[in-house]
């Protein structure tokens, strides 16, 4: 037989089914890294098994033995051609200060109403599946993958009193930003470009989702509780 690797791809309304190796040379390549099963729209793996139970996991997905979660896009409008030209990201947005310079100023906006103006040294604008990603590490919280929802979170803020929120994924969020040096970092999953002072960043959730394969005994909440050890004695 031949088996059937499913990929995620941009812009699709179903999941592409693709025939490729067979499960022998499928199972080989594993063993070298040479293959993934799911990809998000830039080609990167979304796969980490290893050993048994990617053996396990190929097994599954060569009887159709999957299920297909949908995960959200944010996407960035601005003025700026280099950051158009790569505008969706399935976990964060971040406005950023550039390498030492002072702390920026980020006046933000839900819906064309003001929220607050950040003081801090960037701001995180994350998906449900972004949040276990750079936002978990300047404080964010930890969202459920379909809770059709946005973080928001700053970077070192100047006030304690500043904290994460969380808002409708169908809400659309402004940002204009101020720095001493006239510029700042935008990075879109990890991708930097810096930008005028004068740039200003409208973030909303993208008009397509992306379809990510999962096992069907895998849970979110015992993913979450292995990685974060919670309940775990580590003395």
């Amino acid at each position: 037989g031949r088996a059937e690797i499913v990929r995620a791809i941009r812009y699709v309304d179903e999941v592409i089914v693709t025939t490729t190796l067979d499960k022998k040379q499928v199972w080989e390549k594993v063993h070298f890294n040479e293959i993934y099963i799911g990809d998000d729209w830039k080609g990167n793996a979304r796969w980490e098994k290893t050993g048994k139970e990617m053996e396990e996991t190929i097994d599954e997905i060569y009887n159709n033995h999957y299920k297909v979660e949908e995960r959200s896009v944010l996407q960035l409008k601005c003025d700026d051609e280099k950051l158009m030209a790569s505008p969706y990201a399935l976990n964060e947005i971040a406005v950023l200060k550039r390498d030492s310079s002072s702390m920026i100023s980020i006046h933000t906006a839900i819906n064309g109403a003001h929220l607050t103006t950040y003081q801090a040294d960037g701001l995180v604008i994350a998906t449900p599946t972004g949040s276990t990603a750079y936002s978990l590490s300047v404080g964010g919280p930890v969202i459920v993958p379909h809770s059709k929802t946005i973080a928001i979170t700053p970077v070192a803020p100047h006030s304690l009193n500043v904290r994460p929120i969380v808002i409708c994924d169908d809400w659309e969020i402004t940002l204009d930003v101020e720095s001493r040096s006239h510029n700042f970092l935008v990075a879109i999953d990890g991708r930097s470009e810096s930008c005028k002072e004068t740039t200003q960043l409208t973030i909303s959730r993208a008009d397509y989702s992306i379809k990510e394969v999962k096992r069907f005994n895998h849970i979110f909440f015992d993913t979450l509780r292995n990685k974060m050890m919670w309940g775990a004695d580590v003395r």
